[in-house]
């Protein structure tokens, strides 16, 4: 196959360039680096410097490749930045997807796999959440995103257009793949980095003093946030799964998690048990859009695809993701 990634540099479209790649498959990157660096575009990809704004360049790019499909992972995702510049992230994800529906339209591409987010969902009113439960984010991010779920379901009806919109929980740890006979790892490294695990491994590193919880009185066990928490090569092999299915179906949505639901303080003992070392936190007010739980409910993906996790313990996750950043830093 032949696949458009935009957002390839980044942590999971460079993870599921590298598992296309390593599959034998042709892979464009489309990226404009804002958040990410050129050496994240891996060896044997084609690249393509761009913002999905410029739609002449996104025409450009797919006329000349004639794809199979495109998986679509450029956006900006930080929840909390998104309350404070709700503006940039409409425009950004939601307008930035729109140029590249229309770019793949009118040029005769009709299949996508979407990158989502579980955070569509909002505070859930029971858990694990499925599917068909109430979109009502939180938070500007998530109506980024369900802005484009939406487009997506009047360009399916009207147009006939073939998506598959994988809303995703906690991504984290680290794979490792062979392409053209050599073999590399690949992790999580935002720029700025915001997610937890990786910076709690930060303060295992002593690259940073403490880790901050957000929130001491949120309504569970322990007070701190429960999130759900996927490895990144299982996530990667549901893309690969969404987009074969889509030569059957047209319409596709499916949650991707775990199942399970770990608080702060929990990845932060977990982070403990695999280094070794003592993690300092430092205790501070909520975030404005966070929930308090977000655990998926998977089982849909799991029964239509076949999709299963391979890496469900949390400390195993956080393993591989230690290893890495370790290499990272050497």
């Amino acid at each position: 196959m032949k696949i458009l990634v935009t957002g390839g540099a980044g942590y999971i479209g460079g993870t599921v360039s590298r598992l296309l790649l390593s599959g034998g498959n042709e892979v464009t990157i489309y990226d404009n680096f804002c958040h990410s660096k050129r050496s994240a575009v891996p060896a044997g990809a084609e690249l393509v410097e761009g913002d999905v704004a410029d739609r002449a360049l996104l025409e450009k790019t797919l006329k000349a490749g004639q794809f199979d499909g495109a998986m679509h992972f450029a956006a900006l995702i930080e929840a909390g930045e998104s309350m404070k510049v709700p503006e940039i992230y409409f425009r950004n994800n939601t307008v930035g997807t729109l140029s590249l529906l229309e770019s793949m339209l009118a040029t005769g591409h009709n299949k996508l796999v979407f990158s989502s987010t579980a955070a569509c969902y909002g505070e859930p009113v029971t858990t694990p959440i499925l599917e068909d439960a109430k979109l009502e984010p939180t938070n500007a991010y998530g109506e980024s995103k369900l802005l484009v779920e939406q487009m997506l379901n009047w360009f399916n009806r009207i147009h006939g257009f073939r998506y598959a919109s994988l809303r995703y929980f906690n991504v984290a740890g680290a794979s490792s793949f062979n392409i053209g006979g050599v073999t590399a790892s690949y992790g999580e490294a935002h720029e700025p980095e915001s997610h937890l695990i990786p910076l709690v491994l930060d303060v295992a590193l002593e690259r940073r003093k403490s880790i901050k919880i957000f929130g001491k009185d949120y309504p569970t066990h322990d007070g701190t946030c429960i999130r759900d928490y996927i490895h990144v090569r299982d996530l990667a092999d549901a893309h690969l799964l969404a987009l074969a299915a889509l030569k059957e179906k047209s319409r596709l949505i499916y949650n991707i998690g775990n199942g399970q639901g770990f608080t702060v303080r929990e990845v932060i003992d977990s982070v403990r048990r695999v280094t070794d070392k003592p993690i300092p936190v430092e205790e501070c007010a909520r975030r404005e859009g966070d929930p308090a739980v977000l655990v998926a409910g998977s089982e849909k993906i799991k029964l239509e695809l076949g999709w299963k996790p391979n890496f469900a313990d949390l400390d195993a996750i956080i393993a591989s993701a230690w290893e890495w950043h370790q290499k990272r830093y050497a």
